[in-house]
């Protein structure tokens, strides 16, 4: 087992995953958003790949909607209980893998490829392209690709506010306010222009990147945060009105990067 991933399955193995998107408001409005943006660009019968399936969550939901649907995760805690929580359904499939080797799936075979975990754990800059040309190989021409990750700002904003400011600028960005990735990291963050440009000369278009989840993390960590389940539906309404806005990006924990295979 590489370090890697050693460092990633102990995180795993010691939270309940399961429950993060549906737990917080942040969670929920993530949920709804990145099913607001696979639902626009999936038809149906369109062949599913989840790389970085977690626990599940979006996978199953697709099953249900009717799509086939092919999960793929690295954790084994995980994949238990995605495999549990889909009994029974009989259009999806779910497999211990690495983002790094898709081997097992042939050249254009997916309509959708959602890459929905791994780039939060990936450190190396090898294996940042590896990932991204295998999921970008697997998907049909014209298929669609969703890649989610993370801002690097939002992750000082939400983490290191606390009397701990000058570990979190330390721990994420060089001396000169460049964006730092190494493995004990464990979450991983990035510059969205950083992010944007790893997809030059990949053979893709790019068609949009959105945030998911706009700052309730850094919200709700306030003790005067309030949200009743009325505001949440009018914060959706205006979130989808502008989470593709570039200069609130950076203020999102979660982001989505959205491109389409020439």
């Amino acid at each position: 087992m590489s370090k890697r991933v050693e460092i990633v399955s102990s995180f795993y193995d010691s939270i309940e995953e399961d429950l993060r998107l549906g737990e917080s408001w942040q969670g929920q409005l993530e949920y709804f958003t990145t099913m607001n943006y696979i639902r626009r660009f999936a038809k149906d019968g369109d062949k599913i790949l989840e790389i970085g399936a977690g626990t599940g969550r979006y996978s199953i939901s697709l099953a249900k909607e009717g799509f086939e649907v092919t999960a793929v995760e690295l954790v084994e805690s995980n994949l238990e209980v995605l495999k549990k929580n889909s009994s029974g359904l009989k259009n999806i499939q779910s497999f211990r893998g690495d983002a790094l080797d898709l081997g097992r799936f042939e050249d254009n075979t997916f309509d959708i490829t959602l890459v929905f975990g791994p780039m939060y754990h990936l450190y190396e800059e090898n294996d940042v392209h590896r990932a991204l040309e295998e999921a970008i190989r697997v998907t049909k021409k014209d298929g669609v690709i969703f890649v989610a990750f993370l801002s690097a700002y939002s992750i000082l904003f939400d983490n290191y506010l606390q009397g701990n400011l000058a570990d979190g600028i330390e721990e994420n960005f060089t001396e000169d306010y460049k964006v730092k990735h190494f493995e004990e990291q464990l979450f991983t963050g990035y510059d969205i222009v950083e992010f944007e440009q790893l997809f030059e000369e990949m053979g893709v278009k790019h068609v949009t990147t959105a945030a998911m989840d706009s700052v309730l993390e850094l919200a709700e960590g306030r003790k005067d945060f309030a949200m009743s389940e009325e505001d949440f539906q009018l914060f959706v309404q205006y979130h989808l009105a502008t989470c593709e806005k570039r200069e609130l990006l950076g203020c999102s924990s979660h982001l989505l990067y959205v491109c389409r295979k020439e």
